[in-house]
C-alpha cells in the first residue's frame, strides 16, 4: 500500500515536472518568435538595401553590360582584364595604396597625440574636443568645397598668405598638380577625420589603471618613458581599431575626392572608388565596375586582416 502512494506521488511529481518542462519551452518558443518579429524588419531592411545589391554586383562582374541593354555573359574577362591589361587600375590602386598610408600614419599619430594631452576632463580638454569633433559632423561634400576654395592657387587664403609674407615658391597649385594634389587631398581627409579618431583613442587611454603611470612615477619613469612602456602597450588594441577604421574612410573617400578634382588631372588623385564610378557612369562599363569593386572590397578585407595579426602579434 505504501509503495503504490511512493509510486503515485513519483508519477505526480514526474507530471508536474514535464508540465512545467513544456510550459518553459512553450515560453521559450513564444520568445523566439517575438523576437523574430522584432529583428524581422531589420534582417529585411539589410537584404533588400544591402544583401540583394552585394550578390547583384558579383553576378554581374561577370557580365559585360552598359546598364541599358541586354547583360551579356564573359566569365572571367573582366577579372583578367583587371589584372592584366589597365594600366590605369594598376596606377589608380598605387594612389589608393599612397593616399591611405599618408592618411593612416597622420591620422593616428595625431589623433594619438592629442588625445594624451586631452585625456583629462577639464574645461578646456572638453571644450578643445569638441572642436576637433566639430569637423566630423560636417558633410564630405561641404568640407571638400571649402578646402577647394582654400586651395585656390588664384584667391585662396593659403597662397594668399604666403605671398604676402614673401613666400612665393609656396604658393602652389594645391589641386592643379600631379605631384602634390594627393597629398593635399590626404591632409584634408586628416584634418576632417582626426578629430573622431582623438574621441576614440581618450576612451581608450582613459581605461588604463592609474596605478600603472604611479608605479612608473615611482621608478623614476620619464614621460616619454611612460608612454613607451605603459601608454603605447595598452593603447595597441584601440590603435588597431583607429587604425583599421582610418584605412576603410581612405578607401571610401569618394565624396572628398571627386568633389573636389574627380579624380583629376590625369587620373593623379583617382582611387578605387573613384574609378569604379568613372568606369560605370562614364564609360558605362557596368559590368568591369562590378568586378573592380569586388576587388577593392578583397583588397580592404586583406588589408585589414593583415594589420589585425600584427597589432595581435605585437600584443
Amino acid at each position: 500500500m505504501q509503495k503504490t502512494t511512493e509510486t503515485g506521488a513519483l508519477r505526480g511529481a514526474s507530471l508536474q515536472r514535464k508540465s512545467k518542462l513544456k510550459r518553459q519551452r512553450s515560453l521559450a518558443s513564444a520568445n523566439d518568435r517575438a523576437y523574430l518579429l522584432m529583428v524581422l524588419p531589420a534582417m529585411l531592411v539589410y537584404a533588400v538595401f544591402f544583401l540583394y545589391p552585394t550578390l547583384t554586383n558579383f553576378r554581374y562582374a561577370f557580365y559585360r553590360w552598359d546598364g541599358f541593354l541586354e547583360a551579356e555573359f564573359v566569365g572571367f574577362e573582366n577579372f583578367i582584364r583587371a589584372f592584366t591589361n589597365d594600366d590605369v587600375l594598376l596606377k589608380v590602386l598605387g594612389n589608393n595604396i599612397e593616399f591611405s598610408l599618408l592618411v593612416v600614419i597622420f591620422q593616428t599619430s595625431l589623433a594619438l597625440l592629442f588625445a594624451i594631452f586631452l585625456v583629462k576632463n577639464t574645461k578646456t580638454s572638453l571644450a578643445l574636443r569638441t572642436l576637433y569633433f566639430f569637423p566630423t559632423i560636417l558633410s564630405s561634400v561641404s568640407v571638400a568645397l571649402v578646402w577647394q576654395f582654400l586651395y585656390s592657387p588664384t584667391f585662396g587664403p593659403i597662397n594668399t598668405f604666403f605671398r604676402s609674407v614673401g613666400l612665393d615658391f609656396l604658393a602652389l597649385q594645391w589641386i592643379g598638380s600631379e605631384t602634390i594634389t594627393l597629398r593635399a587631398l590626404a591632409f584634408t581627409q586628416v584634418w576632417f577625420h582626426t578629430g573622431q579618431m582623438i574621441v576614440i583613442y581618450i576612451a581608450g587611454l582613459q581605461q588604463i589603471p592609474k596605478e600603472l603611470y604611479e608605479a612608473a612615477e615611482v621608478d623614476g619613469a620619464s614621460r616619454w618613458q611612460q608612454f613607451k612602456s605603459v601608454t603605447w602597450p595598452m593603447a595597441l588594441p584601440t590603435t588597431a581599431v583607429v587604425m583599421a577604421y582610418t584605412t576603410i574612410q581612405s578607401f571610401r573617400a569618394f565624396d572628398l575626392i571627386f568633389t573636389m578634382t574627380s579624380g583629376g588631372p590625369n587620373d593623379s588623385t583617382s582611387i578605387l572608388v573613384t574609378r569604379i564610378y568613372l568606369s560605370a557612369f562614364n564609360d558605362l562599363q557596368f559590368g568591369y565596375a562590378a568586378t573592380q569593386s569586388i576587388f577593392l572590397v578583397v583588397f580592404i578585407v586583406l588589408l585589414t586582416g593583415l594589420q589585425r595579426r600584427i597589432f595581435r602579434a605585437r600584443d
